[in-house]
């Protein structure tokens, strides 16, 4: 039996690459031996874009692409299909998974300079996976056919015809009619299970290949090619496999708990993920009270609102994305992690946190004036991160950055400083009991928590300074 496995796995290496690819790809590709947890989301990136290509072929089997039965094909799906609703609800909370990791990704990026020379072509690879993500899900989000799927869609269409000269052209050509029809559902849903999946795998697949042409970067922002050993080895480096993936699975079980406790308790998220009015069928007639996209596009949303002129919020809109692509040449700083950076990038990057979740909060609120305010204030300061880039990351003063990987404590050397500040936050009393006798009870120590969070909050300074 061994023998004959060996001969197969021989007939095929000699026919195709695949111990090659193996090799090129996980054993023999060396990775930074510092990981840490920010690490783990390029993995479920790719665990969740599985998730969404299985579950959504299983529920095309059964959905109807047509305005007079979409509706109730996604009922039909819930109520009489076998685990339908099951697979209904890991596709929706998928796309909100899909695009939580994605986002945390990108963050990694800003953090340790991913995005910097010789991995440009890596983040453009990953912002234009980005930009069909929205696609996708813009897509996606028309099929259920419900009232915010519709008039939502109706809202970012209408976007289009603010275009100068071509606009209503083009928003008539991407409605397929002269409003959200059936032949708007059959174009998107053409686009949403064929056309964009087929760019969005190869995007990910040029993704890995430049990613693993230049090296993966790491919490410090240090080359490890630039030490080897004899055998050009990277000394800093470990084998991908099977030391990373060993450590993804860890990752892929946190996340699952999650993902499934989402799943199984509270799909909708509080009308987050799944909102309220898409339990309604489309009803042309009928518009809702307050149309909000899905919560993944509200930051983009709010800026539109924030400009008082269509067509500038949709150009604000637009150039909200764009700028990320510019962002490996906007920035001028030295290094790459932000453990070597000034304080100026530090506190401009947590500004850039607040405004984006600032703003992702008012996409999802009515207009009203005090909201737009805001919006308009957070939307400068979103752009003010990136436009400023180029003066600020050059004036900052930067700390010196080793020459090899330096070691991070780990849990279990942290592990005994957390139970000595646990021991100074509480203190042992001895109370008597109803029953007379003597006992020992822990109680929070108001002046041993007081010490502790004013060492945190001057680490905090320290480290934005």
């Amino acid at each position: 039996m061994k023998q004959k496995l060996n001969e197969s796995t021989e007939w095929v290496s000699d026919r195709f690459p695949l111990k090659k690819l193996w090799e090129d790809h996980m054993s023999h590709y060396y990775a930074p031996k510092n990981f840490n947890v920010w690490y783990f989301f390029g993995s479920l990136a790719l665990l969740v874009l599985v998730n969404q290509f299985i579950t959504g072929i299983l529920l095309t089997m059964n959905y109807k692409p047509d305005a007079e039965l979409a509706f109730d094909s996604v009922e039909y799906i819930m109520r009489d299909v076998n685990w339908g609703w099951l697979v209904r609800y890991m596709h929706s909370t998928g796309a909100s998974a899909f695009f939580i990791v994605v986002y945390l990704h990108m963050f990694r990026g800003l953090l340790y300079g991913s995005f910097k020379q010789p991995r440009e072509l890596i983040w453009i690879f990953g912002m234009l996976i980005f930009v069909c993500l929205m696609a996708e899900a813009f897509m996606g989000y028309l099929l259920p056919w419900g009232q915010m799927s519709y008039w939502g869609a109706q809202v970012i269409i209408s976007l289009f015809s603010a275009i100068p000269v071509i606009g209503e052209d083009l928003a008539l050509w991407v409605r397929g009619d002269y409003v959200i029809s059936d032949a708007t559902l059959n174009r998107f849903f053409a686009f949403h299970v064929i056309a964009v999946p087929l760019v969005l795998l190869i995007l990910v697949f040029l993704h890995i290949v430049a990613l693993h042409e230049v090296g993966s970067n790491n919490p410090d922002g240090i080359d490890i090619k630039a030490n080897k050993d004899e055998n050009g080895i990277p000394l800093d480096g470990i084998p991908f496999h099977p030391y990373y993936t060993v450590k993804d699975i860890v990752g892929v079980g946190v996340f699952l708990f999650f993902f499934a406790a989402i799943i199984f308790y509270m799909p909708e998220m509080g009308g987050y993920f799944l909102e309220h009015a898409n339990f309604i069928p489309a009803d042309p007639l009928k518009t809702p009270e307050h149309i909000a996209p899905v919560w993944y596009f509200t930051p983009f949303y709010a800026i539109l609102r924030a400009v008082p002129d269509k067509f500038a919020g949709v150009i604000a809109m637009g150039g909200a994305i764009v700028v990320l692509f510019l962002l490996p040449w906007l920035d001028r700083s030295k290094v790459r992690s932000i453990r070597y950076r000034g304080g100026i990038y530090k506190k401009a990057l947590l500004l850039f946190v607040i405004s984006f979740l600032g703003l992702g909060y008012l996409g999802t609120q009515p207009a009203t004036p005090s909201a737009t305010m805001a919006a308009r204030v957070l939307t400068a300061i979103y752009f003010g991160f990136f436009l400023l880039m180029p003066l600020y990351t050059r004036w900052e003063k930067t700390k010196p950055v080793p020459e090899r990987l330096t070691e991070q404590p780990s849990i279990e050397e942290k592990i005994p400083e957390w139970i000595e500040t646990y021991h100074e936050m509480t203190e042992k009393q001895e109370v008597k009991a109803a029953s007379g006798e003597k006992k020992i009870v822990t109680r929070p120590n108001p002046s041993g928590i007081i010490a502790v969070l004013g060492r945190t909050v001057k680490k905090l300074i320290n480290s934005l300074n």
